[in-house]
């Protein structure tokens, strides 16, 4: 299982990232995956997943409305589009599987900034 995560990058208040990530390694289409992520001295936090066939999904009260959880199973992509940034989303970003959400994040994470 590989899980590669990128997009992350210093963002204003109020403004938006896409974060993406590629995976490998297992069938990706019959997998439900999520959104974590790690603010500095915090612990792990999940914020969004959607089901494996991407008819459904879910998201944590912080980031509800702002969020959107994405995929594209021909291409193996998961995705994150993120407006209304705000400053209390400055963290590291992991992808996972449903399945492995107890485990400590398989990839090195997307780093984002929130400030102005």
């Amino acid at each position: 299982v590989q899980l590669v995560e990128s997009g992350g990058d210093l963002a204003q208040p109020g403004g938006s990232l896409r974060l993406s990530c590629a995976a490998s390694g297992f069938i990706f289409r019959n997998n439900d995956m999520n959104w974590i992520r790690q603010a500095p001295g915090k612990g792990l936090e999940w914020i969004s997943g959607i089901k494996y066939d991407g008819s459904s999904s879910k998201y944590s009260s912080a980031v509800m409305g702002r969020f959107t959880i994405s995929r594209d199973n021909a291409k193996n992509m998961l995705y994150l589009q993120m407006n209304g940034l705000k400053p209390e989303d400055t963290a590291v970003y992991y992808c996972a599987k449903s399945t492995e959400l107890s485990l400590p994040p398989r990839g090195q994470g997307t780093q984002v900034i929130v400030s102005s």
